[in-house]
């Protein structure tokens, strides 16, 4: 029942209203892991990604030298710069900053992307659905920090605002999706030697 209870206090309203959310996001994230309707695409984009002669390079990309992958590494350069020009977009001389810094973070993303995707490469049906759902909201996220970009740099610094708040929600998704698969799917946890 949704009624009110003035007995219930306000953190205990606040942590029912977020386990409702909680389990919405959960119960979309198994849809994702139990739907095969992108398979034979996830399918052919690993073994395409696979068979790249990549050689030595690849345990780079994967950070087997680190001991455990490079990807959540990398991805903290764009995700800090986007950052960090959301905080200088409310600094009343930090317009330069704020267009440099989206520049930045959108440079850091290839770096990034391609980690990630030799990683997914080697993921099983389940992860890899969510991790191409991760993807896709990431192109979307590149997307709406390139329009910020290109609004900026016309100085359209409101529009370049906008674009940038909507790119820092994408972030908060995709970021959301790329946590599910590395820790609840427990993808990346290699055992110790």
């Amino acid at each position: 029942m949704n009624a009110y209870d003035p007995d219930t206090s306000l953190d205990s309203r606040t942590i029912l209203a977020s386990e409702g959310v909680s389990a919405r996001w959960l119960a979309g994230l198994a849809r994702i892991e139990r739907s095969e309707a992108a398979d034979p695409v996830i399918q052919k984009l690993q073994r395409g990604i696979r068979s790249l002669p990549l050689g030595a390079a690849r345990d780079l990309l994967h950070g087997r030298p680190l001991g455990h992958p490079v990807h959540p590494v990398l991805v903290q350069v764009p995700i800090g710069c986007w950052l960090s020009a959301a905080v200088m977009d409310v600094m009343p001389a930090g317009r330069r900053a704020a267009t440099t810094l989206t520049a930045v973070g959108l440079a850091g993303i290839a770096p990034a992307a391609i980690t990630g995707w030799v990683d997914w490469a080697d993921l099983p049906p389940e992860q890899a659905r969510v991790g191409l759902t991760h993807a896709v909201a990431n192109v979307a996220t590149v997307a709406l920090f390139a329009a910020s970009l290109t609004a900026r740099l016309r100085h359209h610094t409101g529009r370049g605002r906008l674009w940038s708040l909507g790119g820092l929600v994408a972030v908060g998704i995709t970021g959301a999706l790329g946590g599910h698969v590395a820790y609840r799917q427990a993808v990346g946890a290699w055992p110790a030697d």
